[in-house]
Parts: C-alpha cells; sequence; structure tokens
C-alpha cells in the first residue's frame, strides 16, 4: 500500500513542473502536491506545510541567487530535505548542492524513471547522486560553509532584500518593490550586515555571489 506524501514542486517552468508530478506519482500515487514558480512562493509553500515530506526545488528559480535558495530553505524548514533538480550539471555545482544541505542532485536530463528512483530514495533517508558523479566530489571551502551558515539565519523578508542587494537596487527601488518604508529596507540592510558579519552592502554582495553558479546553456 503506497504512503501519502506532501512534496513541494518548485521550478517555473509548467512544463517541468508536470514532468516531476509524473515522477513523484510513480513514488506515491497519493501524494498530495504544493507547486511553486518563485522562491517566494518555495518559502510560503513550506510555510505552509511544515509537515511536508520533500521539496524538489531548481537552483534557478525567480528570487534566489545560484545556492542561496537551498540554502535559506534548509535553514528555515531544516526538517524537509530538500532535492536539487537542475539543468546544471558539473560536479562542483553537484558537490555545493550537497554541501549546502541538499538530501539529492538530479541533472534535468534524467530519465523519469531515474527521477522517481531518486525520489523514492530520499524519501527513504538516502542521499541520491547521479551515480557518474557520486565519487568525483570534493568540499567546500570553509569560507562558504561559514556564509552558508549565517544566510540561513536570515528571514524570509531579508533574503528577499539581500537579493534585490544583489541584483544592484538602491534601497528606495526595494521599498518600492516590497511595499514598505525605506526606513524599513534600511533597518533590514543593517540586520543583513550584522547577520553576515560585513560592514557594507558591497561585501554583502560579494558574499552572496560566493553562492551564484552559471545557468544552465539552452540547447535548441
Amino acid at each position: 500500500m503506497a504512503l501519502a506524501q506532501k512534496i513541494i514542486i518548485a521550478d517555473d517552468h509548467p512544463l517541468f513542473r508536470a514532468a516531476l508530478q509524473q515522477a513523484v506519482k510513480q513514488v506515491a500515487p497519493e501524494a498530495d502536491i504544493v507547486e511553486a514558480d518563485s522562491m517566494e512562493a518555495v518559502q510560503n509553500a513550506a510555510s505552509d506545510h511544515p509537515d511536508a515530506d520533500l521539496i524538489l526545488l531548481d537552483l534557478h528559480m525567480p528570487g534566489a541567487h545560484g545556492f542561496s535558495g537551498l540554502v535559506f530553505l534548509r535553514g528555515q524548514c531544516p526538517g524537509i530535505p530538500v532535492i536539487v533538480v537542475s539543468g546544471t550539471e558539473e560536479p562542483l555545482v553537484i558537490q555545493r548542492a550537497i554541501d549546502f544541505g541538499s538530501s539529492g542532485f538530479i541533472p534535468k536530463s534524467s530519465s523519469l524513471d531515474t527521477i522517481a528512483s531518486a525520489i523514492k530514495e530520499v524519501l527513504n533517508g538516502e542521499v541520491w547522486l547521479p551515480p557518474e558523479i557520486a565519487d568525483t566530489l570534493s568540499e567546500i571551502s570553509e569560507e562558504q560553509a561559514r556564509f552558508a551558515e549565517a544566510l540561513s539565519t536570515l528571514t524570509p523578508q531579508q533574503f528577499r532584500v539581500l537579493n534585490m542587494l544583489t541584483e544592484g537596487l538602491l534601497n528606495k527601488q526595494i521599498a518600492y518593490e516590497l511595499n514598505v518604508s525605506e526606513a524599513t529596507i534600511k533597518a533590514h540592510v543593517t540586520a543583513i550586515l550584522r547577520k553576515l558579519g560585513v560592514h557594507s552592502r558591497t561585501q554583502a554582495v560579494i558574499a552572496a555571489k560566493q553562492l551564484e553558479i552559471d545557468p544552465p546553456k539552452i540547447t535548441e
């Protein structure tokens, strides 16, 4: 008898969300699936469903830069395992995903059966990696590990502000986007700098860019 699971599928491409749903249904036909198409939507889904069994996360979600979304989710909801699903397949990227708390890494080029097998293993408490690269990985630097730990302490609003800083927005532009006062944004920036252990917006942006990765190349 199949166990009912609650699974969050986070990807901004509807067709790939549909493919992930197919794979999930192979493993857990009765699964309750929650879809999200942005980093903010994932945060809300994880907050609304703290009993979720799994998050399937695309690294290149709107509202996140590189590994920042993964690191933030692991800090905010450490009880929910996350599998990264990405079109970026370099061994270094896969290693970083595992080091930053992912329970698995599924290349988007994988077959539905492979995706289903990976989901099943992680739901059973295992870590899943593409077999061909599992033995080629190395550890992240101590500096990156420290920054990831600090980043995971940000509140959801502070996380959004940091991502907007990384995009080059000014305080007044961020305030407009988030519909709050500029004074509120200044307070958020001060808190972000303190938590990250840096002294300026520039240092915060440089630190955040450590987590960035190149987007997957789109082939025609």
